[in-house]
């Protein structure tokens, strides 16, 4: 049989069919694909051929084969640097979720993650959560954030998960898709999905007001069929986003705005460093690339990690 999997618990996958049945099945022996080494061989949104296991009364399957992903998104380990972690796969679209604070999301996180994103062709969109929230200075920074990445080619959606602002926005870009929730811990994405989708009920907890970090409550990624025709993936919140095999060269092609420059160059292997007559670094001096966007790409470039204060993100 054929079917889709709705959720990992690392040991177990939940497997749906086109008839709607599910299938609790796990795998036999380990699964390479196409060479990567990651610490889920299946993952969520994957479609997998698995057969019913004759000798328990239960429905239980073993999982024989994975189809060929159309893509999937990864990232690093956080404990297991060269260990990677397939997030989901088989996407439409994913929607980042920032909060400015109450937790922070910084600029290297977006950048990090919309790098892998691009890199495999998996469309993003920023939402801005908890606007409610927020006072006219903060306010400021959302506008100026949405600016900077509008300007280089992502929509950008000022939300609130607790009194529905621009729901039906979001709701709309999700008809007939398959589409990630993801972003740091007590971004609100379980409360964004709940007020999407009430019925589902997921589980919520409040930001601990010691350091604004946000407590994780989702274990497991998960997919759910939503009363609008949609798909949607719940992830656990992400503590870093380390960036997966990727050359120094191509870095920069997955930055819009250095990718649009490059051909400017008068190297044609640029790096956007210290090289002469650089369309990338004359566009940084006259304030047409973002210092942090660019800040960014260096950062990635040499390989260097996020460097904010990750002793209080989540452990994960």
């Amino acid at each position: 049989m054929t079917g889709h999997v709705y959720k990992s618990t690392g040991s177990w996958y939940t497997v749906k069919t086109q008839l709607g049945h599910t299938y609790e099945c796990r795998i036999k022996g380990k699964f390479r694909l196409k060479g990567i080494k990651s610490t889920n061989p299946i993952a969520v949104g994957d479609f997998v051929d698995f057969e019913l296991e004759t000798d328990n009364n239960e429905e239980t399957g073993i999982i024989h084969k994975i189809h060929d992903r159309k893509n999937y998104i990864v990232r690093k380990s956080v404990n297991l640097s060269k260990q990677t972690h397939i997030i989901a796969a088989n996407l439409d679209q994913v929607f980042l979720m920032i909060t400015i604070n109450n937790p922070p999301t910084l600029t290297s996180f977006i950048d990090r993650f919309l790098v892998t994103a691009k890199a495999y062709s998996i469309k993003t969109v920023l939402l801005f959560n908890k606007i409610d929230t927020y006072d006219k200075e903060t306010l400021d920074e959302v506008r100026y954030l949405a600016h900077i990445y509008r300007k280089i080619g992502y929509e950008c959606i000022g939300v609130s998960a607790t009194t529905g602002k621009n729901v039906d926005k979001v709701k709309a870009l999700m008809q007939d898709k398959v589409s990630m929730f993801s972003g740091h811990s007590g971004v609100g994405k379980s409360t964004l999905v709940n007020t999407i989708e009430p019925t589902l009920n997921i589980k919520t907890k409040e930001i601990s007001t010691l350091y604004s970090q946000g407590q994780h409550t989702t274990t497991f990624a998960e997919m759910f069929d939503l009363s609008f025709g949609a798909k949607i993936i719940d992830t656990p919140g992400i503590k870093g986003f380390g960036i997966v095999d990727m050359e120094r060269e191509e870095i920069g092609d997955y930055f819009p705005e250095i990718f649009a420059l490059k051909q400017d160059c008068k190297f044609n292997n640029c790096l956007h460093l210290k090289e002469p007559k650089c369309a990338v670094k004359k566009a940084l001096e006259n304030d047409e690339i973002a210092y942090s966007r660019y800040r960014s790409y260096v950062q990635i470039l040499e390989g260097e990690d996020e460097h904010y204060r990750t002793d209080i993100w989540e452990n994960q």
